[in-house]
């Protein structure tokens, strides 16, 4: 028993980074399981075909690719895109000038926060990650798909990468329908080689759980994003009479996708919003002067 006692339980979640590695490469045997069903098996060789059929043949590809391409944007964003690290030494402006306010807010427990772990101060909306073993600034939550944690920095990046994702999914699960219909058929009146028959039955029934899953995580997370809330905060939000960060559903969303609307479906910010939107940073939030909590 008193080896027990000394055993660090936070080795175990240190070990989901390696399961991390493994989803990776699942992402990409189910692109590459839908790259064939859809373009070499289904669709690719109806660009031979004349008038109408290849006209939509060619349509669809090209919504394929689109999507794919703003798929593996999005995805490489979030996975190579620091979530956002504690500067070393961190102190709330407050506490280094001297501001009176914070120390009524520090009585309050809301404005000193430290993480024993790292060492240092954690910024409001902070976590420690024990996976990653760092604190991250605005932290939503560690993805075992990305091998990263999603924070201020990449989470619009993760939202966008769900997006696309579903966009793609739902897609591949409409063009491969016909052909999946063609399984349950009688073998006589079947096309295609038995290995494209299964090829095809598992890029559908892949794609189609997939939509249902992203549809759901999708919806949970635009009640967060309006809200202006974290995965992790959602207990703390339901607690207080009205939420603290939430400054209306278009504000909410500035605060994650910038002011520049001709960005948000893109995984870039303008150099004007990095500099104007302190949130985007992770440091600092603003606040509703009407809160209660």
């Amino acid at each position: 028993m008193d080896c027990c006692r000394h055993v660090n339980p936070f080795r175990v979640c240190a070990g989901l980074r390696g399961l991390g590695y493994l989803m990776v490469a699942l992402v990409a045997a189910i692109v590459a399981v839908s790259y064939y069903a859809v373009v070499v098996y289904a669709w690719g060789p109806m660009l031979l075909s004349d008038g109408a059929a290849a006209a939509g043949a060619a349509a669809v590809l090209a919504a394929f690719h689109i999507l794919l391409a703003m798929i593996l944007w999005c995805y490489f964003m979030v996975v190579f895109t620091d979530p956002g690290a504690v500067p070393e030494n961190w102190r709330h402006d407050a506490e280094d000038s001297g501001d009176p306010s914070f120390s009524s807010l520090e009585e309050q427990g809301s404005a000193r926060r430290y993480c024993f772990r790292c060492q240092n101060g954690k910024p409001p909306r902070c976590h420690h990650c024990s996976v990653c073993n760092r604190c991250v600034l605005k932290m939503d939550h560690h993805c075992i798909w990305v091998v990263n944690c999603v924070g201020a920095r990449n989470y619009k990046y993760f939202l966008l990468f769900l997006v696309y994702a579903f966009a793609e999914t739902v897609l591949d699960t409409l063009v491969l329908l016909p052909n999946f219909i063609e399984f349950f058929q009688d073998e006589s009146r079947r096309s295609s080689s038995p290995g494209d028959i299964a090829v095809l039955f598992i890029a559908f029934v892949l794609n189609l759980a997939f939509a249902l899953s992203l549809l759901c995580f999708i919806g949970m997370h635009a009640s967060l994003v309006t809200s202006n809330t974290t995965s992790i905060e959602i207990y703390e939000r339901k607690k207080s009479v009205s939420w603290k960060y939430d400054l209306g559903w278009i504000r909410n969303l500035e605060q994650v996708f910038g002011t520049n609307k001709l960005l948000w479906l893109v995984p870039l910010y303008s150099m004007e919003d990095l500099h104007n939107i302190p949130a985007l940073q992770g440091l600092e939030f603003p606040t509703r002067s009407d809160a209660i909590v």
